[in-house]
């Protein structure tokens, strides 16, 4: 703060011991050293005070604009965020859509074929797709009712062409060529 040197302090206890006397100089001194020291605290504490409020400056600057970037990445979160929530709802109406225009003629197609199959064989050939109003059955015992089915029909046609071919006079022969 004061840049003294050896020759002003020399030229200032000189004045001092002339003026103040020998007597009261060591005291004057010590007067005037606490008052040094309590200027230079308060110089000390002032600039401390001002650095700090420089600090607290800049911290309240570098407060506002995070803040001010945390909206701003916030905001465009929440855009995103909204944006794929409309993708997906937009999506899962497609999705319905489509789905509802393919069980449609599913609906349809199984209804006209159970409609031509029922009486045809008696039979519900649409077993096998597992729908959830019928029961489950495994593929032997589709297999086994669709053959059953056939044999039945062939059955039926053999007995119904068997009294126009066969007349009471001819034996029937169960003989083929070959055991002959």
């Amino acid at each position: 703060m004061f840049d003294f040197g050896i020759t002003e302090l020399m030229i200032i206890a000189v004045v001092g011991l002339i003026i103040i006397g020998p007597e009261r100089l060591p005291r004057a001194a010590r007067t005037l050293g606490h008052l040094f020291g309590r200027m230079q605290r308060y110089v000390t504490e002032i600039k401390a005070d001002i650095n700090r409020e420089v600090e607290l400056d800049e911290l309240r600057k570098l407060q506002s604009s995070m803040k001010e970037a945390a909206q701003e990445i916030e905001e465009s979160v929440s855009k995103q965020v909204n944006f794929i929530e409309d993708e997906v709802k937009q999506a899962e109406t497609e999705t319905r859509k489509t789905v509802e225009e393919a069980v449609e003629p599913a609906a349809e197609a199984r209804k006209t074929v159970e409609e031509a199959v029922e009486p045809a064989a008696g039979i519900n050939l649409m077993h096998s797709l597992n729908p959830p109003d019928y029961p489950e059955d495994t593929a032997e015992e589709s297999a086994t009712g669709l053959a059953d089915a056939e044999q039945k029909q062939t059955t039926q046609s053999q007995a119904e062409q068997a009294p126009k071919d066969a007349s009471p006079e001819a034996p029937v022969s169960t003989k083929t060529d070959n055991q002959a």
